[in-house]
């Protein structure tokens, strides 16, 4: 049976949603440049060989709507190249590579784009997130009973289900947070002293050259090119975020130093099989071992990771014991936190260079971000194994263990 490798990745910068710099780039014209990038590092590919681009992106419509993944295989010039846009919110991209993978078990392909965007600057007035008349009426009750926790506060969360309620699936990411925390015991210090660790290390990878490797610069519609995330911030001290005021609840504990930004940005990963890796004379970044999704309440979506994380290890016949880097999406230290914690991680291999609450998290483009640093940090610190994963909104977590081979 065929094995999956990556062969070649690019990631944009990551630029602040509404005020940032990447505010004036069409999603399609910026995922464009990624995949553009990536099959340029490998140029021994025929484009006619690709099977097919696969695209993930969190909330399509608008500039994301209309199967987006093909537009952008014809923008390309690839006629040809079949196409697909994807959701799993924010593992859409990680979703993609995990098509690919299974594509190539089944013998159903050899060679796969899969990529990621967001561009959250540029949502359609009126999208699905925003519509409350989209909403099944099965869940009102629920999202009353948010609402109501929203407005007054909650000292502890209780799994609806225990009296015999449904839970919210159109819950909003910071609301189970909020619920993650007090289900978890996460204080509001542990939470700021993980953002401003996130901070620091993100403003140590960039002196040491890391995130200059990881991104691939962009050029904007009147030609500037682009080679910084946005989101990064020098001298972040827990001193000085310890005063921000809660975001979601009165009494709450995620603040804007302890959960990631809105963000826009765009991913691409090459992957194929082995075999035809190795027809092209090319030397694999790394293999894809294994993959898991979960799936719990919407509303403490946030501990996703850990079941993910265990049923793709167990698939790899690893342990997390194995495993030399970590990286789990920051969306909230909240949830990163306990995450981390039950499932055993040393905290000395765990986003090492900083996360999303520093970097960003463009929704669409995290899975395919995080597995371009991924791989870049297990060859800027020389290690073998690790670990990708991230809860997703509506309740589930997507996990992936890779093997770095170069």
């Amino acid at each position: 049976m065929p094995e999956a490798v990556i062969v070649a990745t690019a990631r944009s910068p990551i630029g602040r949603a509404g005020k940032g710099s990447l505010v004036d780039m069409r999603p399609d014209d910026l995922v464009a440049q990624m995949i553009r990038a990536a099959l340029d590092k490998v140029p021994q590919l025929d484009p006619k060989d690709i099977d097919d681009l696969m695209l993930g992106c969190g909330l399509p419509g608008g500039e994301q709507g209309f199967n987006m993944g093909r537009a952008v295989a014809v923008e390309l010039g690839y006629d040809h190249l079949p196409g697909c846009t994807v959701t799993r919110y924010c593992s859409s991209s990680l979703q993609t590579t995990r098509m690919a993978l299974h594509a190539i078990k089944a013998g159903e392909g050899d060679v796969f784009i899969s990529a990621g965007v967001e561009t959250v600057s540029r949502f359609a007035k009126g999208s699905s997130d925003s519509w409350p008349d989209t909403h099944n009426p099965l869940f009102a009750e629920a999202e009353a009973r948010t609402a109501k926790t929203a407005a007054e506060g909650a000292d502890t969360w209780v799994d609806p289900r225990e009296n015999g309620q449904v839970p919210d699936v159109y819950i909003a990411m910071g609301q189970t947070a909020e619920n993650l925390a007090r289900l978890k015991n996460v204080s509001r210090e542990e939470m700021d002293e993980f953002g401003v660790r996130s901070q620091n290390l993100a403003e140590k990878a960039i002196a040491d050259g890391f995130w200059a490797k990881d991104i691939t610069p962009v050029t904007l519609p009147d030609g500037t090119v682009l080679s910084k995330d946005d989101g990064p911030r020098p001298g972040v001290t827990l001193e000085g975020v310890s005063g921000l005021k809660p975001v979601f609840r009165p009494d709450g504990r995620v603040t804007a130093a302890n959960c990631c930004p809105l963000n826009d940005g765009a991913a691409a990963v090459i992957v194929m099989s082995d075999t035809k890796a190795k027809e092209l004379g090319l030397t694999p970044l790394a293999r894809v071992v294994s993959t898991g999704v979960s799936g719990l309440s919407p509303e403490i979506m946030g501990y996703g990771p850990v079941e993910a994380s265990q049923k793709a290890l167990a698939k790899a016949g690893l342990s997390i014991g194995d495993i030399d880097l970590v990286e789990i999406n920051e969306a909230f230290a909240a949830q990163v936190i306990p995450s981390y914690k039950d499932l055993g991680i040393d905290i000395d291999r765990l986003n090492v260079n900083g996360g999303a609450i520093a970097v960003g998290h463009p929704f669409g483009m995290t899975g395919a971000r995080i597995t371009s640093t991924l791989i870049n940090s297990l060859q800027h610190h020389d290690k073998q194994w690790g670990l990708e994963t991230m809860c997703v909104g509506g309740g589930q977590g997507m996990a992936m263990v890779l093997e770095r081979l170069s």
